[in-house]
């Protein structure tokens, strides 16, 4: 079975729901796809050019000289740090007797996984965020033996809407009572 919520055209993200059918039992998987972004994806394009043209005028200008070689370096420095890494989907997989599976797609193709044992997670919890600028809603993991919480969604902020429904099948599949203190 799967459905479709929460998609609108004015909103940057779609949530989609697959529940086990009758090949995959047990299996739960929630996805969240972000709107591929054109001004960003322009911006980034702009910036590149902007770097190549640098490189171009000190090339030509200085004649390739030591100064050039640095103003280069710095250059390609800052183009790899600003370097926009578009994300087309993350997503949950959540296997009751073995654990969790997180997954995050890029537009570019590749695709970054992380397996939490189920063993290893005492609950979901969803954090209110705070930051000078922003105030967004995240959902993370407590983990056995970790310090730190674990974002279950690295790169996106999803509004609160699309965390409740993958924060209760967290609770429900991996057994958190209402009331429990663990």
């Amino acid at each position: 079975m799967s459905c479709l919520l929460f998609h609108n055209d004015k909103d940057k993200y779609r949530y989609s729901h697959h529940n086990g059918d009758s090949t995959c039992k047990g299996i739960d998987v929630h996805e969240i796809f972000m709107a591929k972004s054109r001004v960003r994806l322009l911006l980034s394009h702009i910036g590149i050019l902007v770097c190549l043209v640098n490189c171009y005028i000190s090339l030509v200008k200085d004649k390739l000289c030591s100064s050039s070689i640095w103003k280069i370096t710095v250059i390609l420095l800052f183009a790899k740090f600003v370097q926009y890494k578009p994300v087309k989907k993350e997503s949950i997989v959540i296997l009751p007797e073995f654990g969790v599976q997180l997954e995050t797609h890029y537009w570019s193709g590749q695709i970054a996984r992380r397996f939490v044992p189920g063993g290893k997670i005492l609950r979901p919890v969803l954090n209110d965020c705070v930051t000078p600028f922003t105030c967004y809603w995240s959902l993370a993991l407590i983990l056995r033996g970790e310090d730190q919480l674990m974002l279950v969604f690295q790169e996106l902020k999803p509004p609160l809407k699309l965390l409740v429904p993958i924060w209760k099948a967290l609770r429900s599949s991996f057994d958190v009572k209402e009331g429990s203190s663990t």
